[in-house]
This record gives C-alpha cells, sequence and structure tokens, in this order.
C-alpha cells in the first residue's frame, strides 16, 4: 500500500504540470448571463487590481468568456468606480487601478507607503527625460545640443535607474553611438496610453520649455556607451 502511493507519488513528480493545466470555467455556461457578466467584472477587476503593472487585453482575455467583450467589461467596471476614489485607467497599452487626483493631498498628508511611487527627479533630469520622450531615438549628443551643454552619463544613468529609459538602436552617425528611447514603465508612471498623448510639442516651444535644435548636431564620433548591444528596449509607440 505504501509502496503503491511512493509509485504514485514518484510518477506524478516526474511529469511536468503544462501552463495551461491549471483550470478556469472561463465561460461560465451554468450561470444566468446576468451574474455570468457579474462573475466576469470581478475577474477583470482583481487581476487588475492584484497586477503591479498595467494589464493587456491580451491577459484579461484569459480570465472571461471567449467571446466576451473586454471593452464592455471594462466601460461597466468604470462606471461603477465613478462614485470611488479610485478609477480604472487605460495606461501603457493596458488598464491599471489609479487613485483620483483630487484626493492626492490627502494620501500625501496620511504619509502613508504608497503602494507604487514614482522615483523624484531633479528639474533638470526631468527636462531630459522629456526631451527623450519627444525626440526619440536620441543620443547624448544630440540631448547635448537642445540643451547647450553636455548631459552627463550620471544624468542618462538616474532616468535608466528609474526605469523610464532604455538603450535604443545604434545611431547612423559616425561612431554609431547609443540612442536613449523611453520605456512603458514612463508611460504607465506618467499615464499616458501611448506616446501620442504627450502634451502638443508646439505648445511647449512656444512656452520656451523645449527646443528642436537637435537638427543642428554636428556628425562628430560621440563617445561609445558601456550599455551592452543586447539591452533589451521597451518601447511603445501604438
Amino acid at each position: 500500500m505504501a509502496g503503491s502511493n511512493l509509485a504514485k507519488s514518484a510518477q506524478g513528480r516526474g511529469r511536468p504540470k503544462a501552463r495551461d493545466e491549471v483550470l478556469l470555467d472561463r465561460e461560465l455556461e451554468d450561470l444566468p448571463p446576468d451574474l455570468r457578466w457579474r462573475e466576469w467584472m470581478l475577474r477583470i477587476e482583481a487581476v487588475i487590481f492584484a497586477s503591479a503593472e498595467p494589464v493587456t487585453r491580451e491577459t484579461l482575455a484569459r480570465v472571461v468568456g471567449r467571446d466576451c467583450s473586454i471593452d464592455l467589461l471594462i466601460d461597466d467596471l468604470q462606471e461603477e468606480l465613478r462614485s470611488r476614489p479610485y478609477e480604472l485607467v487605460a495606461v501603457a497599452g493596458g488598464w491599471q487601478h489609479r487613485t483620483r487626483s483630487r484626493y492626492a493631498d490627502s494620501i500625501r498628508a496620511s504619509s502613508v507607503p504608497a503602494r507604487s511611487g514614482t522615483p523624484t527627479l531633479s528639474e533638470f533630469e526631468a527636462m531630459v527625460l522629456m526631451a527623450v520622450g519627444y525626440f526619440q531615438p536620441v543620443t547624448r549628443a544630440e540631448l547635448g545640443k537642445i540643451f547647450g551643454k553636455e548631459i552627463s552619463r550620471d544624468t542618462i544613468g538616474a532616468l535608466r535607474g528609474a526605469g523610464f529609459v532604455a538603450s535604443g538602436p545604434r545611431s547612423p552617425t559616425p561612431g554609431a553611438p547609443y540612442t536613449y528611447v523611453t520605456t512603458k514603465h514612463f508611460l504607465s508612471a506618467y499615464g499616458f496610453e501611448t506616446l501620442r498623448d504627450l502634451p502638443d510639442i508646439e505648445a511647449l516651444e512656444d512656452a520656451g520649455l523645449l527646443s528642436r535644435r537637435v537638427d543642428d548636431v554636428d556628425d562628430e564620433p560621440e563617445e561609445q556607451a558601456e550599455e551592452p548591444q543586447d539591452e533589451q528596449i521597451e518601447r511603445d509607440i501604438t
């Protein structure tokens, strides 16, 4: 008896569990339509609430029926949360729970540790990040021309460390320097769904906050960056 149990246990351990072997009734055909829809709504809300990052449509489709409309579920959830201090927003190609901005002062006054706080940047680092957002893929030399002074590796390192920028493709200019691009974390942290949601660059230029002097960059070789060439690029411009 014991030997039989041990044999079964060993046999079970020897068979790897398939990724999709965890069963979930997605269709819920045994429920009436209204309860089925309600359960799908709750599943969507639970997944988004549990995730530290924006949740994509493809991920949400794993927990609801095959012919279920994700958009309609999201619409119903957003309507249901209309009176709550938090909302469901589309950011970085997915959806995420966000506290409504009018409660920001209350949260700051409470001094509670935020679930995922945005790293604090200096004013200059924030300006460089803004320039990368608009002119990407952009090299350090091009950023230097925009600001009229050299952009240090420490500044780029701070933006990389915060998860806001990553290495882009090599520039076709002499020396093939690395370029820099923004990441999906940048979109998520600042509440943008895509880079098309960035403020109008012409308005920023009129306000004197940004210049297009990048076109005046000399074709001088730039010292190559230390980052490995195969670094993963997190970019979302769609």
